[in-house]
C-alpha cells in the first residue's frame, strides 16, 4: 500500500507546453510512457490544443477543477464538453482528440489502461472501500476527510496498490463540517 500526496508531487511539463501532469501511480513502476500497464495522473491543461495519442490504450478523463474542456475527435468519434467536474469520460487512445478549453485552465483527472491487459473504471464514490481489495487499484480523496486506521486522508491525498492485500477500509468522516467526503476509485484488474 502506497500513499501520495498531490501536494508533494512534483508537475512534469507537456512536450507540447500546453500543461503540465503528476503521475500518482504507475505499473510497472518506472515504465515510461511507453511501457506502462496502467497509469494514473492529474493533469493542469493550460492551452488549448491536441491531446497525445496512444495507440493500444483505453483512457478515462474526469474533470476536477476548472472549466473543463470541448473534446473533439478528428474522426468525429468524440464530441463532448467535459464541463461537470467528477463525471468521467471514457475514449480510445489512440484517436486523435482536439481540446478547446471553455474558460481558463483547468484539472483532470486520468486513466490509463493497456488494452488487453488490465481493465478498470473511474467512479465517485460516499461510502467506505476497502483499499486492497482488489489486484491493484487507486482512491484519491477529492473532498471531506477519510480514515483507515490511524491514517487520515484530506482532499488531494490518496492510496495507491499493486497487489491485493487485507487492511482496514477506508471509511468517509461524515459531521465533522466541511466538503461531504468524495473519493475517486479505481479498481484494477488484469485482464485473463
Amino acid at each position: 500500500m502506497h500513499r501520495f500526496d498531490l501536494n508533494t508531487i512534483a508537475p512534469t511539463p507537456w512536450k507540447n507546453g500546453g500543461g503540465h501532469t503528476r503521475e500518482l501511480a504507475c505499473w510497472p513502476p518506472d515504465a515510461g510512457m511507453e511501457g506502462f500497464e496502467w497509469r494514473v495522473s492529474v493533469a493542469t491543461i493550460a492551452t488549448p490544443g491536441p491531446f497525445s495519442a496512444f495507440a493500444g490504450v483505453d483512457r478515462q478523463i474526469m474533470l476536477l477543477d476548472g472549466d473543463g474542456v470541448h473534446l473533439r475527435a478528428r474522426d468525429g468519434s468524440l464530441d463532448h464538453r467535459l464541463d461537470r467536474r467528477w463525471r468521467p469520460l471514457a475514449f480510445s487512445g489512440e484517436v486523435a482528440v482536439d481540446c478547446t478549453l471553455l474558460g481558463g485552465a483547468c484539472t483532470d483527472f486520468n486513466l490509463m489502461l493497456r488494452r488487453g491487459r488490465w481493465r478498470g473504471e473511474v467512479q465517485v464514490v460516499r461510502d467506505a472501500r476497502e483499499p486492497g481489495s482488489t489486484p491493484a487499484g487507486l482512491c484519491l480523496a477529492l473532498a471531506g476527510r477519510w480514515s483507515r486506521g490511524g491514517d487520515r486522508l484530506t482532499a488531494g491525498q490518496g492510496l495507491w496498490w499493486s497487489a491485493a492485500e487485507s487492511g482496514p477500509a477506508l471509511e468517509p468522516l461524515v459531521g465533522q463540517g466541511g466538503d461531504a467526503p468524495t473519493l475517486a476509485w479505481v479498481e484494477l484488474r488484469p485482464v485473463i
